[in-house]
């Protein structure tokens, strides 16, 4: 059964940015837009790059190994070479703990 999980601080993210964690053996993708935070599979689909260091734009994180784009509300892909999209998890602010439900 899924549950929340803490995973960070709303105060460890800047807004615009992203942020690996690790929940359950799992690499998360962690972003803040504009206060707002998001959480998607860490790994590109094409290659395996890591998402969280990709960089942001509104609403779209660009892998930094080959220039595929993502949604970072929906982990849909926008743009190749990433054959599909990444799954996206739910999110939610407990005070300042920011948790994703795994």
């Amino acid at each position: 059964m899924a549950q929340f999980v803490k995973v960070a601080t709303t105060d460890e993210i800047a807004p615009g940015t992203g942020k690996q964690v690790e929940v359950n053996g799992k690499q998360i993708a962690l972003f803040n837009l504009d206060g707002t935070f998001y959480a998607l599979d860490n790994t590109c689909t094409h290659r395996g790059g890591p998402l969280a260091e990709g960089s942001v734009e509104g609403e779209e994180v660009t892998c930094p190994w080959h220039g595929a784009q993502y949604n970072i509300k929906t982990g849909a892909v926008l743009s190749p070479p990433a054959p599909q999209g990444v799954a996206k998890y739910n999110v939610r602010v407990q005070s300042n703990d920011v948790e994703v439900e795994v």
